[in-house]
């Protein structure tokens, strides 16, 4: 079931949020663009976090609650000034990735989840790095964490080439952190 939230509205109230998310930074990459999300990017959302994609972001998710997940990351924008951004590739959507705060984080987060398409492909790595470099380079954090599934093995492993170090557990996620001036293994 689609919600009415989900769709577009046109006139002001549309350009309106059209003039917000191009304040929102762009990131660039060899392959990818990070961009801000739009309410049309949710179909994408909805497809990982309410499917057995979804159980490593806490799911899968009802539709309703994934709604409320991406609108929580996509508001923390107007709250934080960092937030989620969608992953561009090749004309699609590869996933989002995030710089944020979610309900039980203790410090910044950075997140990241892809379509089925677009694993395998060292696109986590490149939009993460970009994240990461953004955090770092405009944002003058100093470090980040990735809380992760210890049975999603393929996030660990972007973690470990981006440089994060496993440090512990914080409930039932690992913690792996990312310094200012690591690098990529």
């Amino acid at each position: 079931m689609t919600f009415a939230c989900e769709t577009p509205r046109p006139g002001a109230a549309a350009l309106f949020a059209l003039g917000l998310q191009e304040k929102l930074p762009t990131l660039r990459t060899t392959r990818l663009i990070l961009r801000a999300p739009r309410v049309t990017d949710f179909e994408v959302y909805a497809e990982i976090a309410c499917s057995e994609r979804g159980k490593h972001l806490g799911g899968p998710l009802s539709r309703e609650d994934a709604w409320a997940d991406f609108a929580q990351m996509t508001s923390t924008w107007l709250l934080h000034g960092h937030g989620i951004w969608t992953i561009g590739h090749q004309g699609a959507i590869a996933g989002f990735v995030l710089l944020g705060f979610e309900p039980g984080d203790m410090e910044p987060e950075l997140g990241f989840v892809l379509t089925a398409e677009a694993e395998g492909n060292g696109l986590a790595t490149e939009a993460a790095d970009a994240a990461r470099t953004h955090a770092f380079e405009t944002l003058g954090w100093n470090t980040l964490v990735s809380y992760i599934d210890p049975a999603n093995i393929r996030s660990q492993a972007t973690a470990r080439r981006l440089g994060a170090v496993p440090e512990g557990m914080q409930g039932d996620a690992r913690v792996w952190r990312y310094h200012r001036g690591g690098h990529m293994a």
